[in-house]
């Protein structure tokens, strides 16, 4: 991937994305620990800089204001080596991303870990819809070039090790490739 300079990044973006409870949050930290690249939380900075429109009561969440994100993230997105983690991934720019990582869980193991968090139902039930159409990968795929998103199962810990092992391994091979 180029800059528009032309100049290749010394270091990819990776975004991380998919529905809440897949974990999104959990991959990117330890595959940010793993490639000592900077992890940023969408929701954390959301939150942080005040870079939403206010509270929605009825799907319990901020309303991001998409063009403020942007804005915060532009010049760390230029300089590379970042993995960007959130639930949405249309709005942000194309040529940010290197790798676009969608994580899937299995609708019964994504309710038991939305239950714990104490979603109300109508969040529970539209989370675990979102995951059953697969919006999210399609979301990436319509945004992205198709060959830089991969969908990843996501279920367990040892599904999120051997995603850390596999992305970890990838921005190696994206900062030296074989000859």
């Amino acid at each position: 991937m180029t800059q528009d300079d032309g100049k290749r990044r010394k270091k990819p973006n990776i975004l991380v994305t998919g529905t809440p409870g897949t974990g999104k949050t959990t991959t990117s930290s330890a595959l940010a620990d793993a490639t000592q690249l900077r992890h940023i939380n969408v929701g954390d900075l959301v939150k942080e800089k005040n870079l939403h429109e206010g509270w929605d009561e009825q799907l319990d969440c901020y309303v991001i204001n998409e063009d403020l994100v942007c804005d915060e993230l532009e010049d760390l997105m230029e300089g590379g080596g970042n993995i960007v983690d959130y639930h949405g991934s249309d709005f942000f720019p194309q040529r940010w991303f290197d790798l676009v990582v969608v994580l899937q869980t299995d609708n019964s193991v994504l309710y038991d870990r939305l239950s714990n968090r104490g979603y109300s139902e109508s969040k529970l039930s539209n989370n675990i819809e979102c995951e059953i159409f697969g919006v999210l990968l399609e979301e990436a795929k319509e945004s992205y070039a198709e060959d830089i998103v991969v969908a990843l199962k996501s279920d367990n810990i040892e599904d999120i090790s051997k995603n850390v092992s596999n992305l970890s391994d990838w921005v190696r091979n994206w900062q030296h490739p074989p000859a």
